[in-house]
């Protein structure tokens, strides 16, 4: 790992619309992080939980509580896309958040609960989506344009395999 920031590599955009073949490996990564981030708190040493994954980064715990908070926001972001015409999102400062108290200093059980019933209702929306609705957008104006769901599906799916490997090199 050259840069232990991106464990796992940079996002790229997808260059064309998921297949669903591809939509369905997202939505297995996205399903199975809630279990995931249980088995490493599970399987964490003494300590760890406080622990950052590398010089000048967050700790284990202000991870597990930023996955739950940026998940909470893709949920949202989802059903506005899904609710209105090409919605303009809200972005949120991710460092200023996990510089909270409770980022630094709460129970990851909190966030794993979340990450339990959050992604359980992820889950039944998306596994319901048709195409079209797939092909539907919301505007991030950090981004400059459109957003496809399918396009932030994938998104999310790197953010949970990244910040689960973020997580792995703690242990």
């Amino acid at each position: 790992m050259s840069d232990p920031r991106y464990p796992i590599g940079k996002f790229e955009w997808p260059k064309s619309p998921l297949t669903g073949d591809e939509r369905a490996s997202c939505l297995e990564h996205l399903a199975a992080l809630p279990a995931r981030v249980r088995a490493w708190v599970g399987a964490a040493p003494a300590g760890a939980l406080d622990k950052p994954y590398r010089e000048g980064g967050w700790t284990a715990r202000q991870v597990i509580h930023h996955l739950a908070d940026s998940h909470l926001n893709s949920y949202t972001r989802f059903r506005l896309a899904l609710t209105e015409a090409r919605p303009t999102i809200k972005p949120y400062d991710e460092s200023a958040w996990a510089e909270l108290p409770d980022a630094k200093a709460a129970p990851v059980e909190l966030s794993t609960a979340l990450l339990d019933g959050l992604h359980a209702r992820l889950d039944l929306l998306l596994q319901g989506l048709t195409a079209e609705q797939w092909a539907q957008e919301f505007v991030h104006p950090e981004h400059g344009r459109a957003l496809r769901l399918d396009a932030t599906l994938a998104l999310y799916a790197w953010h949970s395999r990244h910040h689960l490997a973020h997580l792995a090199s703690i242990a």
